[in-house]
């Protein structure tokens, strides 16, 4: 149950806006920020170098200007839950958007360290007017970034956002002044969180698997070894506090080499790597071989429509999907529809269809049956439910769903920002892509794309063999090298 705290005290999941009395004057608020000509906002809210695009009076004003926004779209009137990663830069940019946020007349609840979906849950069900989560996710250390939600969890719309945007560029903006908010510590409502990962898998429970986690130095580290346990698992945990400094460095989700090693040498069952914040997870099977997003797709899709909880067997990813993933969903009698990269675009086709499982091949995997956002633990949770029920080990699972096509993907660092994001303007680059996807006909495909969460290119080819698939990656990333990156 949320509570409100002490001094507000209501019915249940109920919270009072605690703020001084609404004045007639109007405050001046200037604008002095050096702000890029390409959009703050990119697929996963705002996200950069600290010090450089992220400061505090950035996201002292992105909280003033969120409130005003967040405010108006709903009838909520609850507080913000804020959250936050192990980042060192995250508390000073938590309190900058806790003074812009109660600047704006809104109730903030800091929960601290806590898994980004923890936000997404308890803003779902606590009448709240929104929540909003410090962290860069698998970014490296320096970088952090700012992702707000709406009240009912989902990632907040691309209009609501350009509406905080169009806020913060103004020079000049008079606003009615609406009284001022209070900031209040309420970690132990992670608490919560919690116990609806544990009751999401009803009467199952994981006991006598021994379980290996790689919690990346992340928000993760103390919550995830607990919920396992409690789960009945046999947990073995590496990088498993909080470490600022060291938050995604050589392991996580994006390092699976360590993981790889643990599982093998403490014949595990199976094993987890979450990124910084937790919202995305990657497996590993007893035979020490990576479990990515589209395996996780298929056997959970499988399982769901086995027991008849997805309907029109339908499964949304991204274009990154594997055609081997893709065709062997079909021979099961499913569906998979490609949005464009990034978990907003999943959950906006999930909305859009109705369906019931979605998510991408990096390990965001979004199940409304059982979580309002995409959620790491949850889905590591169930996917180890999944393979204690079959009665079979994840790497007979695995065997036994399908073949990948060889895929290749390299990142190129672009540091222009503004070169990064108008790739697709340059004909080099465009006449590059031609050739490789003439070249190669219906024997493979080719994606390049600019991050929306990192200063990189990606560069990713698809191919009928691995030869292929090599060739006209080294092709394209030179044509990166001399026409983008320069």
């Amino acid at each position: 149950m949320v509570q409100t705290p002490s001094r507000h005290r209501g019915s249940e999941f109920q919270a009072v806006n605690s703020v001084q009395p609404a004045k007639r004057e109007t405050i001046l608020l200037g604008n002095s920020l050096s702000l890029p000509n390409t959009k703050l906002f990119g697929t996963d809210g705002i996200r950069g170098k600290v010090g450089e695009l992220l400061n505090a009076p950035l996201a002292l004003q992105v909280g003033f200007w969120a409130g005003q926004v967040l405010r108006q779209n709903t009838p909520n009137q609850g507080p913000v839950i804020l959250g936050q990663d192990s980042r060192n830069s995250s508390d000073m940019l938590a309190m900058a958007l806790s003074a812009g946020l109660t600047a704006a007349g809104l109730e903030v609840w800091n929960l601290g360290l806590c898994p980004t979906p923890c936000v997404a849950y308890l803003a779902s069900v606590s009448d709240s007017v929104g929540g909003v989560m410090i962290s860069a996710s698998h970014n490296p250390p320096e970088d952090n970034g700012i992702k707000f939600f709406g009240s009912n969890g989902s990632k907040l719309s691309q209009q609501l956002q350009e509406q905080i945007e169009a806020g913060i560029r103004e020079a000049k903006v008079q606003v009615a002044s609406l009284g001022w908010g209070h900031h209040y510590h309420r970690s132990e409502l992670v608490n919560d969180y919690a116990s609806s990962l544990c009751n999401s898998l009803q009467e199952m429970n994981l006991q006598g698997m021994r379980i290996v986690l790689d919690l990346a130095w992340g928000a993760a580290a103390g919550l995830a070894p607990a919920v396992f346990a409690q789960m009945g698992a046999d947990v073995i945990c590496l990088h498993d506090s909080p470490d600022g400094s060291r938050i995604n460095v050589n392991c996580g989700s994006t390092h699976l080499d360590i993981l790889q090693a643990a599982v093998l040498e403490h014949n595990a069952d199976l094993g987890f790597a979450f990124d910084g914040d937790a919202d995305r997870v990657l497996g590993v099977d007893n035979q020490g071989r990576a479990i990515d997003g589209d395996y996780i797709l298929y056997l959970w899709g499988r399982q769901l429509r086995d027991s008849e909880q997805l309907p029109s067997n339908l499964i949304i990813s991204t274009v990154m999907a594997n055609l081997g993933f893709e065709r062997a969903w079909e021979e099961l009698g499913g569906k998979l529809t490609r949005t464009n990269v990034g978990d907003q675009y999943v959950h906006a086709e999930m909305q859009r269809t109705g369906a019931m499982l979605g998510g991408e091949q990096s390990g965001h995997i979004l199940c409304p049956h059982y979580g309002v956002s995409g959620d790491g633990l949850l889905t590591a949770l169930h996917v180890a439910s999944l393979v204690r029920q079959s009665g079979e080990s994840l790497a007979q699972l695995v065997s036994g769903s399908f073949q990948t096509y060889p895929q290749l993907l390299r990142n190129i660092r672009v540091d222009d920002r503004e070169k990064r994001l108008k790739w697709q303007e340059c004909e080099a680059m465009q006449r590059a892509i031609e050739r490789a996807t003439t070249a190669m006909g219906e024997q493979g495909r080719v994606l390049v794309r600019a991050s929306g969460t990192e200063p990189l290119m990606r560069v990713m080819v698809e191919a009928a063999s691995a030869e292929l698939a090599h060739f006209w990656t080294e092709n394209l990333v030179l044509a990166v090298q001399q026409h983008i990156a320069i």
